[in-house]
């Protein structure tokens, strides 16, 4: 009989990045900054995303990132609701929310996801950075698996990813689990982290988003995307838009993205192939935790 996986107080029900279908090309295998799972508490009452750092990286970095992560505010952001005790296993944990990361939603989906669903995700996510920003820092972490697809709105994680790969100073090519399409090239070079690398890695996802790759021809890019994303993508920082300049852009008669289900994320936002997903993964989770309580 196979061991229940256990982290912390928490039993591990599934793998967050696991289940990609077979018949899926490389739209799935992007890097994962951190190790993610679903998980339930002992007393089976409540049901958390729980991350844990990758086996070479510095369980204190990434500690120290998850801590600053508590006080993230706004709707689209994944702080954390709980953190290891010092001197144990690292690990962290939020409330579950049934998601699918965006490269396991590209995958279900067959392909780059719909204008609307991109246009949404963009809108959501420049307003998410633009609140983090607000509090003064750089998210440092943004890139396609650092998004989630739930069904009312994206969900961005991985805050801090960058810092806790590789300290400010030393250079980042190549570290484990940073996606180098997503990386400003400043911070791959060792740079400290800043708000214009941000939107520099907003631009990558939603390229990726909308082509299935983080750096693809201006050509693939949706017209509605193609200016924007290009310059979101611009490796000198100082050419690079505001988020205050993307959202006015992509949402100018105030259809900004909020969750009571209006504007670019109401009803149908997500291609109903992912929607099922999302159901899915809500069902089989349910399903597990009966087991576990039995």
């Amino acid at each position: 009989m196979a061991t229940t996986r256990r982290i912390g107080p928490y039993t591990v029900v599934t793998r967050l990045d696991g289940n990609v279908p077979a018949h899926t090309s490389t739209a799935a295998q992007l890097p994962i900054p951190e190790r993610r799972f679903i998980a339930r508490s002992p007393d089976g009452d409540r049901t958390v995303l729980l991350s844990a750092p990758l086996p070479k990286a510095d369980p204190g970095r990434f500690m120290a990132e998850a801590d600053t992560s508590r006080y993230l505010l706004g709707p689209w952001v994944l702080p954390a609701a709980e953190l290891a005790a010092p001197g144990g296993e690292a690990w962290h944990a939020r409330p579950y929310v049934p998601a699918l990361p965006l490269p396991t939603a590209l995958a279900v989906n067959g392909g780059p996801l719909p204008e609307r669903t991109v246009l949404g995700l963009a809108v959501a996510l420049a307003e998410a950075l633009a609140v983090l920003h607000g509090q003064e820092l750089a998210h440092a972490g943004v890139c396609p698996a650092a998004v989630l697809l739930a069904a009312d709105g994206p969900r961005l994680g991985c805050f801090g990813a960058v810092r806790a790969a590789v300290p400010d100073g030393v250079p980042r090519w190549g570290a484990p689990g940073l996606d180098a399409g997503s990386l400003p090239p400043e911070q791959a070079a060792g740079g400290q982290p800043r708000p214009l690398g941000d939107v520099y890695a907003l631009g990558a996802t939603l390229a990726y988003a909308a082509t299935g790759h983080t750096a693809p021809e201006r050509g693939e890019l949706p017209a509605v995307l193609r200016s924007l994303v290009t310059r979101c993508l611009a490796r000198d920082p100082a050419h690079r838009p505001q988020l205050s300049d993307i959202i006015g852009e992509l949402a100018p008669d105030s259809r900004t993205a909020v969750p009571a289900g209006g504007g670019w994320l109401g009803v149908g936002w997500l291609p109903a192939r992912i929607v099922a997903a999302v159901a899915h993964q809500s069902a089989s989770v349910l399903a597990a935790e009966v087991q576990l309580s039995q």
